[in-house]
């Protein structure tokens, strides 16, 4: 062992890392092997830690080739950076470099030298092309801008460090210092400002919200530089013939949901990953559920993960279970005790923990099982599938590796008795593989190329790639990213149906909520969550993002497409006194200004109106700057503001009506604020009534709420989640906008399926809102023009940015 250790030591390693390598079983012998290819004792430590990157490649990956020759271009510094290393690997899985000494040099770059001035030449062109982006967006577009250097195919073999450099020197000669433009607060409000006096200078020319595109998320990072279909290492080469004549060369993806519950925001990460990055490079995507659980799973949710795959925009290429492949995954897993890679084990699960190392990280130690006859173990096995083992009485185990230091190497589970009905398959089995034994056959099956999935599979490439060689079928490549979570939430599918049995929630596609159902139900539009997960991008570190960004893109989003409605939540009526009993005027009121392609609405405007009560004080105060007593107050759309000259009472006090003077006459006074109201005139069907506004406030107390609250979650529920308010009331473009949506070929087709969600719109002052789906809104009732037969229920989707605090 000390011998092993100096040896690792004169690669540069620390004693330290010289010690944990050497107890690692595998990595200690892949890394001796291309010490000894080298026939060299002393290395320097930037060829040392090449040499260590090769062997980590070499124990994870079976099956590498020509790595001896490897090692002894890296320690005669022919390859000097990982980059050329990693393009070694890949000449080395096509090709004998020994044979074609030539080709390989000029795959791996060997003997290119590029001059710091040909990186600085680079470098400038690079920049010069996205001069003007990097102006205006100044360091947010710089790690965009860095990513397209480090593409540049002529700094491919440039001293990375140098690259950086360089890089770096420019940007600061180009921008200067970073200042408070790059505050992301402050670049909000510049951009506000700009685009303000844009709109201003030429009205006509809406630049509009503009979210970051699917191929962005793939164009930086790691991600960009994944393997291309045909370049993945396979046990044969037979393997990948196969399935580059199956596929073409294309790239093939999946999403594989279980179906247990709703989808989640986290979701639409992954769908946004799998599907977007089979899409970017001209491939597709399969939906695959992951149904192996017949004990979890139920069509209601097979049916809504389909929904919001399709809603978030995506089609999959085909529909597909993992239940589909259960004759082919049985037959596999009896190839795999025929190989003496399998037993039946008849141990408890306690018992297989303690084997395990238990609690205390003890010894791990075989089961009683483990070598038992393959002949027994076939035998075991077919009573597992004939029933004669109860739940948890047999299992079949993969016999993987012990003393790996990985735990998904310790003889995993690959199937286990269940006495259940499955949704699809109904009661022909009563054993069922798990998702360690299932997940990267199913992928191999469908000739996946790439299969992304979040950090928490990490430890589970090792077996995905074991098993797969252990079957001897193609081997997909397994990577990694991170998974999205959000503040002031909890995601858990074990947590969210705790909170609908306490009450705290109606369902699990209640507005509270972060399920996709949820969000699509409270009013969110599909393309502000695919805004919100783009921006983003896709890393390998996990990812606790705060809502505010989320409700950001809520607000662009629906900013392009509410049409603006006034409406009083808690109205209160107003009377206009010297105008006469029948006055009417009708005004013909934008529903977007500046935007004529979003149409217009008569408003009736009369004398008796309604305004919202948070319009109204009985005391006044210098920081107040709407309707009080001898108050003058503008009416959003209207030429006279109107001046409060008496306020009348119900018999317990309160305010029943507001008297006001509506200033038409000369030197009307001139308003300081400016508030909506909605005309009582019903024969031109104003107001309209709504029968419940929902306002929706977050569920949680604290960002973090399975952290800060004692006793848990459950212990941080906010109680004022949701207010419910009665008979708001909304002016007359809130029945022509359904009306208008009605009459068009999608909305009659959605508001048929009773998805109403779609109808959503921006109450002036007050927020955006949009119908739930336990509003009563009959197509005939919408065609007959007959509003009394309906009941309309709005959700809040979100506040107005500059209205925030406002209590609606």
């Amino acid at each position: 062992m000390e011998g092993l250790i100096s040896k690792f030591e004169a690669l540069g390693l620390t004693n330290e890392k010289a010690k944990e390598t050497a107890n690692n079983k595998k990595l200690a012998p892949a890394l001796e092997g291309l010490i000894a290819a080298t026939g060299q004792t002393e290395f320097t430590k930037s060829t040392g830690m090449l040499l260590y990157k090769l062997a980590a490649k070499v124990a994870k990956e079976k099956g590498l080739q020509h790595t001896d020759y490897i090692a002894q271009a890296i320690a005669s510094e022919r390859l000097v950076s990982e980059e050329q290393m990693s393009a070694a690997v890949k000449f080395c899985t096509k090709d004998d470099p020994a044979a074609n000494e030539a080709a390989f040099n000029e795959a791996c770059g060997v003997g290119v030298v590029v001059s710091d001035a040909e990186i600085a030449e680079h470098v400038t062109k690079a920049l010069d092309g996205i001069k003007d982006k990097l102006v205006a967006e100044r360091y947010r577009a710089q790690g965009r801008a860095l990513g397209m250097v480090k593409s540049v195919p002529e700094l491919r073999w440039a001293d990375a460090g140098k690259v950086k450099a360089e890089f770096d020197a420019q940007i600061l000669a180009l921008l200067g210092p970073k200042d408070e433009r790059d505050s992301p607060a402050n670049a909000k409000k510049a951009a506000k400002k700009a685009a303000a006096s844009t709109a201003s200078a030429k009205k006509t020319d809406v630049r509009g919200w503009q979210p970051a595109s699917l191929e962005s998320m793939f164009a930086e990072g790691e991600i960009s530089r994944l393997h291309k279909p045909g370049e993945n290492p396979q046990i044969s080469p037979e393997l990948m013939e196969e399935h580059l004549k199956a596929t073409g060369g294309k790239v093939i993806t999946r999403f594989p949901p279980e179906p247990n519950g709703y989808l989640h925001i986290g979701h639409a990460k992954a769908i946004n990953v799998n599907f977007g990055y089979a899409k970017t490079h001209g491939g597709v995507c399969n939906l695959r559920y992951d149904d192996t659980n017949p004990e979890a799973e139920e069509q209601k949710y097979v049916d809504s993960i389909l929904e919001i795959v399709r809603w978030l925009g995506f089609e999959p290429h085909q529909v597909l279970y993992s239940s589909d492949y259960f004759d082919q995954l049985h037959a596999l897993a009896v190839k795999l005790i025929e190989c003496g890679k399998a037993y039946v084990c008849h141990c408890t699960g306690e018992q297989i923990k303690e084997q395990r190392g238990g609690e205390n990280r003890g010894p791990r130690f075989a089961c009683a099982h483990r070598d038992r006859p393959i002949a027994e173990s076939l035998v075991e096995f077919q009573k597992m599938k004939e029933g004669r083992y109860g739940a948890n009485e047999a299992t079949l185990r993969m016999k993987m590796d012990l003393e790996d230091g990985n735990p998904q190497m310790w003889d995993l589970i690959a199937y286990r008795v269940k006495f259940a009905t499955h949704h699809r398959t109904g009661d022909k089995w009563c054993i069922y593989p798990t998702y360690d034994f299932t997940h990267c056959l199913c992928d191999s099956f469908e000739n996946i190329t790439h299969s992304l999935c979040t950090r928490e599979f990490v430890l589970s490439r090792q077996s995905y790639y074991w098993l797969c060689d252990a079957v001897n079928v193609y081997k997909p490549v397994q990577w990694e990213y991170g998974r999205l979570n959000i503040t002031n939430t909890v995601l858990s599918k074990r947590k969210l149906p705790v909170l609908c049995d306490a009450g705290h929630v109606r369902a699990l596609d209640d507005p509270r909520l972060y399920t996709l159902p949820a969000l699509r139900r409270r009013g969110v539009p599909p393309q502000a969550i695919n805004a919100f997960v783009r921006e983003l991008g896709v890393t390998a570190t996990d990812a606790i993002i705060e809502v505010g960004r989320l409700e950001n893109h809520i607000r662009d989003a629906l900013n392009e497409c509410a049409p603006r409605i006034m409406a009083a939540v808690r109205p209160l009526r107003v009377v206009l006194e010297n105008l006469p009993e029948d006055h009417f005027e009708e005004l013909d009121l934008p529903y977007k200004p500046r935007e004529p392609a979003f149409g217009s609405r008569k408003v009736p405007f009369t004398r008796t109106l309604f305004i919202d009560q948070s319009d109204f004080r009985e005391t006044d105060s210098p920081d107040y700057f709407r309707l009080a007593p001898s108050k003058t107050v503008g009416l959003i759309s209207l030429p006279y503001p109107i001046t409060c000259t008496d306020v009348r009472r119900n018999a317990d006090g309160s305010v029943s009506e507001v008297v006001c003077r509506y200033e038409n006459g000369a030197n009307a006074p001139k308003p300081t604020a400016f508030i909506q109201w909605v005309a009582d005139c019903p024969q031109r069907g104003s107001p309209v009534r709504i029968e419940e506004l929902r306002i929706y406030n977050p569920l949680f107390k604290h960002s973090n709420p399975e952290d800060k609250a004692i006793g848990g979650y459950l212990n941080d529920v906010n109680s004022d989640s949701l207010k419910v308010v009665n008979n708001a009331v909304a002016d007359v473009g809130l029945w022509d906008s359904i009306k208008r949506y009605a009459a068009t070929d999608a909305g009659k087709k959605e508001l048929g399926e009773h998805n109403v969600e779609n109808l959503r719109f921006q109450f002036m002052r007050i927020g955006y809102f949009a119908l739930d789906k336990d509003t009563t809104l009959p197509l005939s009732a919408i065609a007959e023009d007959k509003i009394g037969e309906t009941k309309l229920v709005m959700n809040r989707v979100v506040t107005l940015k500059e209205d925030a605090k406002k209590e609606a």
